[in-house]
C-alpha cells in the first residue's frame, strides 16, 4: 500500500480544506502522508507527475437544481489546472461534495469533471463531512489509487 496520498482541490467557503484535514489526520494515523495542493493558495499551475485524487465542491449559478440551469461558477480554476499540461492524467479520481438542499446539483461540477476528464467519481459527501465520510472515503481513495497504480 501506498504510503502517501497527493490531493488537489479548491475550497472557498472552508468546508472542503476541512474535510482534508479530517482526512489528513486520519491517514497520519495510519502512517500514510497527505501532500494537499488547494489551487486557490497556490493559483500558479505546475506540472504533476505522481498520481492524485481531486476534491471538488460544487459552487454553481441559476437553476433551480432539478431540470433547468447550472453553471459552474468560482471554481472554475481547478479544472483549468487538471487541463494544464494534460495533469488530469495523473488524477485517479474525484469526490464531490456540496449541500443536499440543492437536489440534483449536489457534487454536480464533480460528475461533469469525471465525464470532461474521464477519471471515475469515487464518492460524494455533504458540506465539511462526519467521520463515517472520513473512513468511506479514505478507504476509497486508497482502494482506487492501488488500482490506477498498477
Amino acid at each position: 500500500m501506498s504510503k502517501q496520498v497527493n490531493i488537489l482541490y479548491i475550497s472557498l467557503s472552508g468546508n472542503t480544506k476541512a474535510f482534508i484535514g479530517k482526512l489528513t489526520q486520519y491517514f497520519s494515523k495510519q502512517g500514510i502522508t497527505v501532500n494537499a495542493l488547494n489551487v486557490k493558495e497556490f493559483p500558479e499551475f505546475t506540472k504533476l507527475k505522481l498520481p492524485f485524487v481531486t476534491f471538488l465542491p460544487a459552487f454553481l449559478k441559476g437553476g433551480n437544481g432539478t431540470d433547468n440551469g447550472y453553471t459552474e461558477i468560482l471554481t472554475t480554476i481547478l479544472g483549468d489546472y487538471l487541463a494544464y499540461e494534460n495533469n488530469y492524467i495523473h488524477c485517479y479520481g474525484i469526490i464531490g461534495s456540496g449541500n443536499r438542499n440543492f437536489n440534483k446539483q449536489f457534487a454536480l461540477t464533480a460528475k461533469q469533471y469525471a465525464k470532461r476528464f474521464g477519471f471515475p467519481l469515487i464518492a460524494e459527501y455533504e458540506l465539511r463531512g462526519t467521520e463515517s465520510d472520513v473512513l468511506r472515503i479514505a478507504q476509497r481513495i486508497m482502494e482506487q489509487q492501488k488500482v490506477f497504480e498498477k
